[in-house]
């Protein structure tokens, strides 16, 4: 018999045979604490099906709190990136654990990772204050869904309980986009300092912040006019900052250089060329940054964010943030008409889709432009068509 339901006390227990084992005896795994027969009849009948399937996975004792330790030391720790690292690690040694920690890894359910959330939106917060924005609580949703893909993939789970529960919708934060005349007024705010450069590069190409400061003279071809973006920089909460390759391939890209930031660029080698000469006379070679400080060291990303803040808020460009210089290159592009497949490709977005997701405020303005041009290419036809 592969499996059968009986009477334990007031509640009923299913038992499943799972064949022999190496000594030739017989091993069974039983399920109590249900209800009614019938439950324990459906709970048989699951079982049975996932055992013809292959789809059964053998309950172990490990708990939630010590499978996420072992997730993050054995897979996040050598497959994403020490920025992603300590996010993953602040999220499961700060709230799932001490919330989720203590329950066996096999009987996490759905409907408790649903309160979970639904507890952490009213009163999440580490101090105690209020809850956590859905955008937060998504976060851990995310970590947690990737943790318990990985149990799936090893054999802990059969089904990814992330998988049945709605995690938090959160609407994007506003857009504070730049129009052209808003460009050329924050370029001259910013002129004259030594974050010149830096904003000029990051409105004429749309490079995230952290690529922006980890370029090489190396990675630059001024011949051409394109770089070559291939890592970014990143500031640790020790303090320690790090390159590393950018986070996926579509990252890793060519990025053709407008005619005036190319130039821009060649003024600011010159410029550090000269700046070296007097100083100690080295040169200026390839593997040195394109910008840093004045010993060469990385300019720490935060530096440049609050640089970008000071400049904004001085001039007028209230509320418009360092990564909105990112926006503006993509939606001045995409009111040009250029195709949205290259703005992705500049953007060094992973689909179209999620392009076309973040910036979909400009579509209905592209669709009004197609709709006009369609029209101008039948001009001169018949005036009647069917």
């Amino acid at each position: 018999m592969r499996g059968h339901v009986r009477r334990r006390g007031r509640t009923w227990a299913v038992v499943v045979s799972l064949g022999r084992d190496d000594s030739g005896r017989y091993r069974y795994q039983w399920y109590s604490g249900f209800r009614t027969e019938r439950e324990a009849e459906a709970k048989l009948t699951q079982l049975l099906r996932e055992l013809d399937t292959g789809a059964y996975v053998e309950p172990t004792r490990e708990t939630v709190g010590e499978f996420l330790s072992r997730w993050l030391r054995d897979y996040a720790k050598t497959n994403v990136s020490p920025r992603t690292y300590e996010g993953y690690e602040h999220i499961i040694v700060r709230h799932l654990v001490p919330a989720l920690g203590g329950i066996q890894l096999a009987k996490l359910t759905p409907a408790r990772l649903q309160r979970y959330y639904s507890d952490k939106l009213e009163s999440g917060r580490l101090n105690g204050k209020g809850g956590l924005s859905p955008r937060t609580v998504r976060h851990h949703h995310v970590t947690l869904h990737d943790a318990l893909q990985s149990a799936v993939k090893w054999g802990l789970l059969g089904r990814n309980p992330a998988d049945a529960v709605d995690a938090p919708k959160f609407e994007r934060g506003e857009m504070n986009t730049l129009d052209d005349e808003g460009v050329r007024d924050f370029l001259a705010a910013a002129s004259g300092t030594q974050w010149y450069p830096m904003v000029y590069l990051a409105l004429f190409t749309g490079l995230r912040r952290s690529e922006v400061l980890a370029l090489r003279w190396g990675d630059v071809d001024l011949d051409l006019s394109r770089v070559y973006v291939n890592r970014a920089v990143h500031r640790l909460r020790t303090g320690e900052i790090i390159f590393r390759t950018t986070k996926s391939a579509k990252s890793r890209r060519v990025v053709a250089l407008p005619p005036s930031a190319a130039l821009m660029l060649r003024e600011h080698r010159e410029s550090e060329q000269r700046r070296r000469e007097l100083v100690d006379g080295s040169t200026v070679d390839d593997q040195q940054l394109v910008f840093a400080r004045i010993d060469g060291s990385p300019i720490p990303p935060d530096s440049f964010s609050q640089a970008w803040r000071r400049l904004a808020r001085r001039n007028g460009f209230h509320g418009v943030r360092l990564h909105d210089a990112r926006h503006t290159h993509a939606t001045l592009l995409l009111k040009q008409d250029v195709h949205p497949k290259i703005v992705q490709e500049r953007l060094g977005h992973s689909t179209i889709a999620t392009t076309l997701d973040i910036y979909s405020h400009v579509v209905p303005g592209l669709q009004d432009a197609a709709a006009q041009a369609f029209d101008t290419v039948l001009k001169g036809s018949p005036s009647k068509v069917f």
